[in-house]
């Protein structure tokens, strides 16, 4: 099925970079971007990325589910991204903080 017509990218190719990405770190944080820049395009319209991260979880859950993964790692894995997260939050308050100068 056509996913990106911008780019004409089927599911398959994105469910096979997926694959890639995870077979390197099965536990890294995976978006639409990461995707696109593995397959050497990029996002045009975007129009297609809320079913490129649809097919990102369902891909995921398929993959951690045929490794068996272990509730320990999940856990693991959301204190990493709920870091991250909180990191990227403190960097853009400081943006903000930086670029909105009070007169």
């Amino acid at each position: 099925m056509l996913v990106c017509s911008c780019n004409y990218i089927t599911d398959k190719e994105i469910r096979e970079v997926i694959v890639e990405l995870l077979n390197e770190d099965c536990w890294q944080l995976i978006v639409p971007a990461k995707v696109y820049h593995a397959m050497g395009k990029r996002g045009r319209c975007c129009g297609c990325f809320p079913n490129v991260v649809d097919i990102i979880i369902k891909t995921t859950e398929d993959y951690h589910a045929e490794r068996h993964s272990t509730t320990a790692e999940v856990i693991d894995y959301m204190s990493r991204l709920k870091q991250f997260h909180e990191e990227n939050r403190r960097a853009d308050i400081e943006r903000r903080q930086q670029r909105h100068r009070a007169a």
